[in-house]
């Protein structure tokens, strides 16, 4: 609406302003870079009154739709709304633009770490709670089309989540999609400083927030600074004329050449489609070696960590993305908020490729600062384990390469998220077979995430339909899988072993700061060891050695394990937990445990 008003009112030759980005900012934070949107912007004189705010410099596209400003703001803590002024020889206009005071620590900004567990929502497909921003009748029955799950449904379910033992959500991107009919994911990008009206507002999206740290749980939020979607303006009408690796009518497609990314013998020729391609053909590719894009995007992902007061982000792509960018990025980033942790998305089976994208160790001589990876390779090879593709020691053989890493028990570890089919729905996947997923998940090192709906054993061949609707969450639904009375009896069963390890979890802090150690591993059996004192074994006073043993044969075994020259030396109790009441027994100094077909037992040793 205020675009046709401004186009429609500048056929004088006027200025006139539609859009500001950021829409507002804060005291005590760099200065800002303003891009507004309108017509007849080129050569106007750009002005701004306030207390002691003045326009460093200014710089405007071509075709006059868009100006760059930049605010010269002293540092300070007072709170102020100054007035912006464009005008030309034709007229002018003038807008308000906030200054507000930044938000206490206490609101947020926590960051997210090994102690805690990760609960993936898809917005859309989770719960509506509020019914007059639902999408268009026909799009409820589209696969890929809106749900109306929104930013009320989370939090009128967070008591849910709460109980169940999570301690962080992450929600994918909360962008407005509107131009993109079916992109319900969040991931096409129309304007990057609005929440989706389908979401809800942003007052919405602030209120979800507080609601998430009322209730003790942390918020972690998808960014995208890789692309935008293909019904963003700037498509048609960059900022700049090299805002885009490419054009719409001329640019690479994007590949997922990772190994070349890594190879320094490599040329720029296999690299340049990765880093430079439009993703999936349609999706705009951002230029962040364009200095004008590269400060746009780290002040959208300020703004959203500020308002929102975010805990720690998602950030999507990450390989696709020049290293030099993420160093500048997160650097900035952990600079304004020393405690915000990240987790980027690199989507490969092979340790080697991972690591290399994580921060705290300079390749080429940049450090991405990325606070950690996600860990893909344990991702494929718990999948390949767990329906018999391999045998349970190739995730000995998995782990055994965390030297690569710089932090490895940062890693965010899964077997289940929104890109691929539903763990249930593996060919021959039993609930049992998920349950030991589970158990290995909330007990191996690194941080792990649980995509939702996994813990009720929901099924979901490839997108879209590993996206379907939380069961509850939607008007009409015919069973409520947020009570344990509306969950069948499988939901119940493995809802109830989730919890139960998830509460375990938690009061045990040897899962936020312990080591791992792998005591033996074979075809279809593994046990392992958390503690913080590995080499001491139980020949000192200690509480926080966890053991854990599984097979995950179709026939009962018994497991005889030797505690000599491991972090069991000396350990006499084993306290079954989380469930498990599998006793162990301490015979001819071996430790004798009797596992039936595809069960765990998990222990507190002393």
């Amino acid at each position: 609406k205020n675009e046709r008003a401004c186009i429609a009112g500048a056929k004088n030759g006027a200025p006139c302003v539609y859009e500001v980005d950021p829409p507002n900012w804060w005291t005590d934070m760099p200065s800002p870079m303003l891009l507004l949107y309108g017509r007849n912007l080129r050569n106007t004189a750009i002005t701004v009154s306030g207390n002691n705010v003045s326009v460093a410099r200014t710089h405007f596209s071509a075709n006059g739709h868009y100006a760059f400003v930049w605010l010269k703001e002293p540092p300070g803590k007072t709170a102020q709304t100054v007035e912006v002024e464009v005008e030309n020889g034709r007229g002018g206009t003038r807008f308000p633009f906030d200054f507000h005071k930044r938000k206490p620590a206490s609101a947020g900004f926590q960051g997210f770490s090994p102690a805690d567990t990760i609960y993936e929502i898809m917005t859309d497909r989770f719960a509506d709670g509020d019914l007059k921003n639902d999408p268009h009748p026909s799009q409820l029955a589209l696969p890929r089309g809106w749900h109306g799950g929104d930013f009320k449904g989370i939090e009128d379910h967070l008591n849910y989540l709460k109980q169940l033992g999570v301690t962080a959500i992450w929600i994918t991107p909360a962008y407005d999609n509107e131009g993109s009919p079916q992109s319900y994911h969040g991931y096409s990008a129309t304007n990057v400083y609005k929440p989706d009206p389908h979401f809800g507002t942003i007052q919405d999206f602030k209120k979800l927030v507080a609601a998430v740290h009322a209730h003790g749980m942390k918020f972690i939020l998808g960014l995208v600074p890789n692309h935008v979607g293909p019904g963003c303006p700037w498509r048609n009408d960059p900022p700049t004329p090299h805002w885009f690796h490419g054009s719409l009518a001329h640019h690479l497609v994007a590949q997922n050449n990772f190994q070349a990314l890594v190879d320094p013998h490599a040329d720029w020729a296999q690299k340049k489609a990765t880093r430079h391609g439009w993703f999936a053909n349609v999706l705009p590719d951002l230029n962040q070696s364009n200095p004008l894009v590269s400060q746009y995007l780290i002040q959208n992902a300020i703004w959203w960590i500020e308002t929102g007061g975010v805990d720690g982000l998602r950030l999507d792509t990450f390989p696709y993305v020049s290293r030099a960018f993420w160093q500048k990025y997160n650097g900035e980033l952990h600079r304004l908020f020393p405690h915000l942790t990240s987790v980027g998305e690199v989507f490969n089976s092979h340790p080697a490729i991972v690591a290399y994208f994580a921060g705290g160790e300079a390749h080429k001589g940049i450090n991405t600062h990325l606070w950690t990876p996600f860990d893909y390779p344990t991702f494929f090879a718990l999948r390949e384990v767990l329906t018999h593709k391999k045998p349970m020691s190739y995730l000995e053989h998995i782990w055994a390469q965390d030297w690569l890493y710089p932090h490895p028990n940062r890693l965010v570890a899964f077997f289940g998220n929104h890109d691929n089919v539903r763990f249930m729905s593996l060919p021959g996947v039993t609930v049992k077979d998920l349950k030991l997923a589970y158990g290995i998940l909330l007990t191996m090192r690194g941080t792990p995430q649980i995509y939702y709906g996994d813990e009720i054993a929901m099924k979901g061949g490839p997108d879209p339909y590993n996206r379907r609707d939380f069961p509850g969450g939607f008007p009409g639904d015919k069973h409520d899988a947020f009570t344990a009375a509306g969950r069948t009896p499988v939901q119940n069963e493995v809802h109830n072993w989730v919890e139960e390890l998830l509460h375990f979890r938690d009061s045990q802090p040897v899962f936020g700061d312990g080591g791992q150690q792998d005591i033996e591993y074979g075809k279809r059996t593994m046990v392992y060891l958390r503690a913080r004192h590995l080499s001491e074994g139980c020949s000192v006073e200690t509480t926080d050695r966890v053991l854990v043993a599984i097979n995950d044969g179709n026939k009962g075994t018994t497991l005889s394990i030797h505690p000599k020259n491991t972090g069991l030396e000396g350990c006499t109790q084993f306290v079954s937990e989380a469930g498990t009441h599998i006793p162990a027994r301490l015979l001819n100094g071996k430790i004798k445990i009797r596992l039936g077909a595809k069960q765990m037992a998990i222990y507190k040793v002393r």
